[in-house]
């Protein structure tokens, strides 16, 4: 009968709405699937559909800020003029050449998979910076989130007393949880060695008193919780609540490198770096899923060839002492390494010795996590000026973290403003990387 369609199309929609409805529920915005609605296959077309069971369970992000120089790193051209004084060495893996800068990643080739086909459309620190943590471009309308905050946002912690994303190093432009709840952000620390500032007692007061302090506190709070119901305020109080979780648990000890011998801290070298790669995998090793490590002064327009065997050298030492551990401890099959960079550095050698921002061409490096090492994906020409096989945007590389995440990729999300996103926009997730 002609009111069949229409009560089929009513119970379509119903379904819809009741879909609609569960998502904003639970992830506590508006969402829609991308293959739903027509509207919000408009908000999410182009975002890749890609599904697989996650071969990752956290992620060790570590940033290279500043622009690391790929020729001077993992994609050196033996022979060319570009390549000034820096050489190229021979790797654990057939195929693989890294500069002689990178002597214990050079036997860590194996578990390497080095993208050399990396492009950007962002040339300068800050937008480059924040399009590599987000896959869009930044806007003084809206801040997106990282994707530490997507993690959370889909799958949540691993362990309830400890955060689920930890940022260490001293990088004040990380985009944290963007447009979601401010709980979705990561702890900040300044360095490891400072481990979790504040979160012991004060000399001269103890449990008794602290606990009195803390039923006073809260009378107080109440009645303005109560009157002032809202997002902002009930954030506050789940990250007060969240702290006083995080000071009365065990756990606690995991933010202690002094735990670790002088042996295992000297593997890593005693500098901000490697020792925020150690409590990398500490956190790693009791429930936290994102935890990135930031590495600054890369921008080398000055004595690039001075300057860069310096920064590969901590680079080096940090990162591959990272990986032994999470291979002789099991966890480096679902742990995802990642390291990234805003973009690289020109052929050209400038007249003071030194490289420019180059966001045309520029190399990442993926590890554990269901990655196959032994591999290079793509290619740039000659004097690593362009990619000429596989490109992959930067939206491409952040849709590969969220495949071996298990993140749905093209779930739309829509901010409070009602503008929609997903994991990394457009971006397609490279598969080929993976085993």
């Amino acid at each position: 009968s002609p009111m069949k369609p229409l009560l089929l199309r009513a119970d379509e929609m119903t379904r819809r709405d009741f879909t609609a409805m569960l998502a904003k529920s639970f992830l506590g915005v508006s969402a829609l699937s991308g293959l739903s609605l027509p509207s919000a296959r408009a908000a999410g077309a182009g975002a890749s559909a890609l599904r697989q069971i996650a071969t990752a369970k956290r992620v060790i992000y570590l940033y290279m800020t500043g622009g690391m120089s790929h020729l001077d790193t993992f994609d050196p051209k033996p022979g060319s003029e570009v390549m000034g004084p820096t050489k190229a060495i021979r790797t654990s893996a057939d195929g693989i050449q890294v500069s002689e800068y990178l002597p214990r990643l050079a036997k860590q080739a194996h578990h390497l998979a080095v993208i050399h086909s990396m492009a950007s459309t962002q040339g300068a620190h800050k937008q480059g910076n924040y399009f590599m943590h987000t896959s869009y471009t930044l806007r003084s309308s809206i801040r997106h989130p990282a994707m530490g905050a997507w993690l959370l946002k889909f799958q949540g912690r691993h362990n309830s007393a400890l955060p689920g994303s930890v940022m260490i190093g001293n990088d004040s432009s990380h985009p944290g949880a963007g447009f979601f709840e401010s709980k979705l952000s990561p702890l900040m620390l300044s360095s490891a060695e400072t481990g979790l500032p504040n979160s012991r007692l004060r000399e001269g007061v103890d449990e008794k008193a602290f606990s009195v302090q803390l039923e006073v506190a809260s009378r107080l709070d109440t009645a303005f919780v109560e009157k002032y119901d809202q997002k902002n305020v009930r954030a506050y109080a789940d990250m007060y609540d969240d702290a006083l979780k995080l000071m009365k648990s065990r756990d606690l000890a995991a933010f202690d490198i002094s735990k670790e011998s002088d042996a295992t801290r000297e593997r890593y070298g005693y500098d901000t770096f490697g020792q925020g790669c150690l409590l990398a995998r500490r956190l790693a090793e009791s429930g936290v899923r994102f935890i990135e490590v930031s590495y600054g002064s890369w921008d080398t327009h000055n004595a690039n060839f001075v300057n860069v065997p310096d920064k590969a050298e901590v680079l080096d030492q940090g990162m591959s002492a990272l990986l032994e551990d999470l291979e002789r401890r099991g966890l480096l099959e679902d742990t995802l390494v990642v390291l990234a960079t805003e973009f690289g550095r020109t052929p050209e050698i400038n007249a003071n010795e030194g490289r420019d921002h180059h966001p045309q061409a520029f190399s990442c490096v993926l590890a554990g996590g269901g990655i196959k090492g032994g591999q290079i994906h793509g290619k740039t020409d000659e004097r690593g000026a362009k990619v000429v096989e596989n490109e992959v945007a930067v939206p491409d590389l952040n849709a590969t973290i969220g495949y071996a995440l298990g993140l749905p990729l093209d779930l739309v999300l829509y901010s409070p403003s009602k503008r929609p996103f997903t994991v990394a926009d457009k971006g397609k997730p490279v598969v080929s990387l993976f085993s």
